[in-house]
């Protein structure tokens, strides 16, 4: 006689990844549509010294203005003429952005205000000019 051996049968347990990836996609797309991306001038200036600098929180556009005069957007050198167009297509972006002027400190004050001029025909009225906080 021959003994049968009867295994028991064996629960196959399955974990359902599905609801888990519909959370992780959900999740990546609401971080991708609140992300604000800041577009840096990508030069380093020597800005002033003002006793009544603040800190300035919406900005996302940086325009660079160098000791010689040059304009910077967007980590790339720019006509002070095409200032406008660029500033108004980033604008676009993120309309409740505002621009900051790093101006060096010996930069003309001419290059400055061209540059202010242009912004405020873009569109943007939140404009700040950037200045280290003087010593207390």
């Amino acid at each position: 006689m021959t003994a049968k051996r009867h295994l028991p049968a064996q629960d196959e347990t399955e974990l359902d990844m599905t609801p888990m990836l519909d959370i992780v996609f959900i999740m990546l797309i609401f971080f991708i549509v609140t992300t604000s991306f800041v577009k840096e001038s990508g030069v380093t200036v020597s800005t002033p010294q003002a006793e009544t600098a603040s800190q300035q929180e919406s900005a996302n556009i940086f325009i660079a203005i160098t000791e010689t005069g040059e304009v910077w957007i967007d980590r790339r050198p720019v006509d002070s003429r095409a200032v406008r167009a660029i500033v108004a297509r980033l604008h676009a972006d993120n309309p409740e952005g505002s621009v900051i002027i790093q101006s060096d400190e010996n930069a003309a004050t001419g290059i400055l205000v061209e540059v202010m001029d242009q912004v405020r025909l873009a569109g943007v009225e939140g404009i700040a000019i950037a200045a280290d906080k003087g010593a207390d």
